[in-house]
């Protein structure tokens, strides 16, 4: 078994963390029920405007799990177009 992480950083169009935490909510939620992942945000808790999100995979090959994370920022591209992904981290670990 292989586990990838993919550590994503967040340009928001936000003004309040109560705007940032809905944006951030359903992209979490929708990518949980999309892609079966594990996800959470894990830092700037208190900047409206930026979001550090991880995404956490285990698949049978390191190939797989890494497709998976990619299909995933694709469709984040796709789905959010007014979410900019500023930074992308995908590591085994």
């Amino acid at each position: 078994m292989h586990v990838v992480l993919l550590q994503m950083r967040l340009l928001l169009p936000s003004r309040t963390l109560k705007e940032k935490r809905a944006i951030v909510k359903s992209v979490l939620s929708r990518s949980r029920n999309r892609f079966n992942v594990a996800c959470s945000e894990s830092a700037l808790h208190d900047q409206p405007a930026d979001a550090e999100l991880c995404f956490v995979t285990v698949a049978a090959s390191p190939m797989r799990a890494r497709q998976l994370l990619q299909e995933l920022e694709s469709w984040l591209v796709s789905e959010r177009p007014d979410v900019e992904i500023t930074d992308v981290q995908l590591e085994e670990l």
